[in-house]
């Protein structure tokens, strides 16, 4: 699976642990609803900032890693 959709779902699936609407993110996290949907679904190629804003809300962190050889 591609990184952007990989980070797509993990931010839907933990708004939806939280039982938040797309529409709620998207206002909390000060980015467009159509911007929170591309991002959701794969489509984006979201800034660092717009990451760090909606993973702020969802209480979620983002984290680079070495690869495992």
């Amino acid at each position: 699976m591609e990184a952007k959709q990989k980070i797509g779902e993990l931010i839907q699936q933990r708004r939806d642990t939280m039982r938040i609407t797309q529409k709620q993110l998207a206002d909390m996290a000060d980015v467009g609803i159509n911007t929170l949907y591309k991002i959701e679904t794969g489509q984006a190629n979201p800034t660092l900032e717009s990451l760090q804003k909606i993973t702020d809300i969802l209480g979620m962190e983002i984290t680079l890693q070495v690869k495992k050889v």
